[in-house]
């Protein structure tokens, strides 16, 4: 995966690849994002609560960021590359995997917006 070798940006379809070989997922929305729809066998970590479970994260294998929209996740992916991790996010969010037809769960779940708590 030459795309994964050069950039923490991951289409969609990189992502999905990503997945399937294993790599540790990481949903960084907030709870009532998480509860709409998400990546299944993902993980739930908000962005704020990253620095403190960094050491739940492995630095030994790949590591998928993942939002709405690739802001936050995108952040985060560059904090951990930074700090030694393997890490990367998909460009585009939840919204751009829906786009392209990638499935979610639950089976009717949606990509929310981020609520204010």
């Amino acid at each position: 995966m030459a795309e994964a070798e050069t950039s923490i940006h991951l289409s969609p379809a990189a992502a999905a690849e990503l997945i399937e070989g294993g790599a540790d997922t990481i949903d960084v929305r907030t709870d009532s994002e998480w509860e709409a729809g998400r990546l299944e066998g993902a993980r739930h970590v908000e962005v704020n609560e990253l620095t403190a479970n960094a050491e739940s994260i492995a630095r030994d294998e790949p590591v998928l960021f993942y939002c709405r929209s690739g802001n936050r996740s995108g952040m985060a992916a560059d904090a951990f590359r930074q700090a030694g991790w393997n890490a990367f996010h998909i460009d585009g969010g939840l919204v751009a995997w829906v786009e392209m037809g990638l499935p979610i769960v639950p089976e009717d779940g949606t990509v929310t917006s981020q609520v204010p708590r």
